[in-house]
This record gives C-alpha cells, sequence and structure tokens, in this order.
C-alpha cells in the first residue's frame, strides 16, 4: 500500500494564489446630468480705457502720455470713482520705424500707452464714466465687461436646481424601468458658464454710443449617479 504524502505548505500557497480572482461588478445603478440656469443684471462693470501719445524721443512720448493719463485720474477721481477701483493693467513704450523694404527701418519716434481698468459699482454709471474718459483725453477704449458680484452664491442656488434636475431625470428612468432608486453614489460638476468677454468699443464712437447691460445667465451642470434598490 501506497502512503500518500503530505503537500508542502509552500505548494498549496502557490495554487491559490493561481486561482483566478472574481471581478467585482459594479452595482446597478441610472447616471443621468442636470442643468440649471439663473439670470441676473449684473451689478458691477469693468471698463477698459486709457491713453497713448506718440512723440519723436522716448522721453517726450514718455512725459506727455504722464501728463495725459494725470488728467484723466483727476477726471475720474471728480466723477466719484474711487483710487481702490482704478487698476494699470498695461505700460509700454514702443518705438515707431520708418516703412523701408530695402534694409533696416529707422526709428522715426516713440509711442507711449497707459491702460487702466476702472471698476464700477453702479451699472447705472458706465455711460457717464465712459463720457468722463473721453472728455478728459483718453483716446482708448478697449471695452466693457458687465458681472455679477455675488456670483457664488447665485451658483449654489444654480446647483442645487441642478442636482433636482437630475433627480427627476432618473425618476423617469427608474418609472419606465420599473425599478426604485437609492441613494446617489457619485455626483460631480462638469462647469459653469465663464464670464461675458469684453464688449469691443472705439474711442470714437464710445461717447455717443447707449451702453445696454442686459442680463447675465450663470448655468451648472451635474452628473449624479444614482443606485437601483434592490427588489425585495
Amino acid at each position: 500500500m501506497k502512503h500518500l504524502r503530505p503537500v508542502p505548505a509552500a505548494v498549496a500557497a502557490m495554487t491559490l494564489l493561481a486561482a483566478p480572482t472574481l471581478a467585482q461588478t459594479p452595482p446597478p445603478a441610472i447616471a443621468v446630468t442636470g442643468e440649471a440656469t439663473v439670470s441676473v443684471p449684473p451689478d458691477l462693470a469693468l471698463i477698459d480705457g486709457g491713453v497713448t501719445s506718440e512723440a519723436k524721443t522716448a522721453r517726450e512720448a514718455s512725459d506727455a502720455n504722464n501728463a495725459a493719463m494725470g488728467k484723466v485720474l483727476l477726471a475720474l477721481k471728480g466723477a466719484g470713482i474711487e483710487e481702490k477701483d482704478v487698476q494699470t493693467s498695461r505700460l509700454s513704450l514702443q518705438p515707431q520705424y520708418a516703412p523701408n523694404r530695402s534694409g533696416p527701418s529707422p526709428v522715426v519716434g516713440y509711442r507711449a500707452s497707459n491702460r487702466v481698468t476702472i471698476r464700477v459699482r453702479d451699472v447705472g454709471k458706465v455711460a457717464g464714466v465712459i463720457d468722463t474718459l473721453v472728455g478728459a483725453g483718453a483716446n482708448e477704449i478697449g471695452g466693457i465687461n458687465f458681472m455679477v458680484s455675488q456670483s457664488s452664491k447665485l451658483l449654489d442656488e444654480a446647483r442645487e436646481k441642478a442636482v433636482a434636475d437630475a433627480r427627476r431625470k432618473a425618476d423617469i428612468y427608474a418609472r419606465a424601468a420599473g425599478v426604485t432608486l437609492g441613494a446617489p453614489l457619485s455626483i460631480s460638476e462638469e462647469g459653469h458658464a465663464p464670464p461675458t468677454p469684453y464688449r469691443k468699443m472705439s474711442a470714437g464712437l464710445v461717447a455717443a454710443a447707449p451702453v445696454a447691460q442686459g442680463e447675465e445667465t450663470l448655468s451648472v451642470t451635474v452628473s449624479v449617479s444614482w443606485a437601483i434598490k434592490p427588489k425585495e
């Protein structure tokens, strides 16, 4: 009679490791997206404007630009714009070259530019501030950007509405499929509407142009995955 030898522990362990692991299947779920928008009139405006000066030398162009910009800043202060609401956005001093196709172009002058961003906390005064800029000598008006100062609070409102919209859609799918929704498994926000870009306006037309603020629309989209309750 042959005697059975015990299997070494190492061989048994290797056998267990070699056994295929069962893949875990994800729980049944319904995944939907919810959307919501909130439209409100803007309560804040940013105006981009400034002065560009040209002269024969760099010093002359810089001095002329500084003097012109000083008048603009004084006019803004006289119009009730506080210093904290005026911020320099660009300073430049560049040589100007004569057109020359046969070789290097000579420098014929210099151009100095000083641009500021003006925060207007009463959008009803935007047209008046633009008139003040142009009247004080500003020859560049880059654009106007209307904004909502309390956008975070409004976006939170839109987020709640977006999740409710996702729940509404998930309920429709659940009823159609004959199942019952459980708790949400995941919630992710896909982003919200970007700020309105600057509305370009030329200095020659801006003084006579009406300014319409309109409404700003904030939107939110969320993706929600809802668990399906097992049947009892």
